[in-house]
């Protein structure tokens, strides 16, 4: 959990709730008819939902890629059902039993368990969400054929979803007229958790909702977390760096360009995207052209990002 709560900023309530599910899970007296946990994560993009799932599988088996991901956003129409649940007998693939699943990530080990991310899941069609109502209920998969199970018992479930997202942002667009007292009373009385889970409800079917363990809510990013996002990439390009015994230091007024006049609604996939489309090129430029220089620092002045190097590695 200490990698989870350095790496994922403001999201206290949703982490405190994952480290319950993990020492539940760790604790090893879950159903033997069921998946390990069901977990939806809800929010607008760029908060972490699915580096969350990254970090855990990390922490677990030492790479972040150790699960079993599907992006829905493959799956918008009704006839891609058959890529989860096999094709139906008579049709070409019914017998190889073929499906998107990779059941290695999915079965885990006996001390380990596996990992299955659900990702953009309101992007699928309600066929595909249909679908995988008996995967959250029995933790089993029979593919349309027959030939094959998949099982599930031995895996923790995660979905993501933006369901909601965009009409809560909406309320808060419209609160930011008031006063910031009378802000305060409208999301005491209304808060954005409740739109979410509103529009959350006319989405998805009760006998959906009804087979997931726990719904965590993460909130937008705020701009008091950007400066802490913004060290975490830049550890993140200086870890990339290793390899050549290179790294990258950054003035304080050179992080601040990165955050400034951020648009907290794309969260912090689009401060790295920022980082990587605006940093690495001047780095990767003069790296090429000054081979011999080792440790690097970038400054801002007058709005224009200054790399200046320091004396050459020796």
């Amino acid at each position: 959990m200490q990698l989870l709560r350095e790496r994922i900023i403001g999201q206290d309530a949703a982490l405190n709730e994952i480290e319950k599910m993990l020492h539940v899970v760790k604790a090893d007296f879950s159903s033997q008819d069921r998946p390990l946990s069901v977990t939806l994560m809800l929010g607008p993009t760029g908060v972490g939902k699915t580096e969350t799932v990254r970090l855990i599988a990390d922490a677990i088996y030492g790479r972040p890629d150790a699960f079993c991901r599907i992006d829905m956003n493959t799956l918008a129409q009704e006839h891609y059902a058959a890529a989860l649940t096999g094709a139906p007998p008579g049709y070409v693939g019914s017998k190889e039993g073929h499906s998107l699943f990779d059941e290695t990530a999915i079965a885990g080990s006996h001390t380990r368990p596996g990992i299955m991310l659900f990702d953009e899941l309101e992007k699928a069609s309600n066929e595909v969400i249909r679908g995988l109502m008996n995967v959250l209920d029995t933790g089993r998969l029979t593919l349309t054929a027959g030939t094959k199970t998949i099982d599930f018992r031995n895996c923790m479930i995660f979905m993501t979803s933006n369901v909601g997202a965009q009409a809560a942002q909406q309320y808060l667009d419209k609160l930011s007229y008031l006063p910031e007292k009378m802000q305060a009373l409208c999301l005491k009385r209304v808060p954005t958790q409740r739109i979410i889970e509103k529009v959350m409800q006319r989405k998805f079917d009760p006998e959906f909702l009804n087979r997931i363990d726990r719904s965590l809510h993460y909130q937008a990013v705020q701009h008091d977390a950007l400066p802490r996002l913004v060290e975490i990439e830049l550890d993140k390009l200086n870890k990339r760096l290793q390899h050549q015994q290179r790294s990258v230091h950054l003035s304080a007024s050179a992080k601040a360009y990165f955050y400034q006049d951020h648009d907290i609604r794309y969260g912090a996939r689009h401060l790295g995207r920022k980082m990587r489309t605006e940093l690495e090129p001047i780095l990767a430029l003069y790296f090429l052209n000054q081979p011999e220089q080792f440790s690097l620092h970038l400054d801002c002045v007058d709005g224009q990002l200054v790399v200046l190097p320091e004396q050459a590695k020796a």
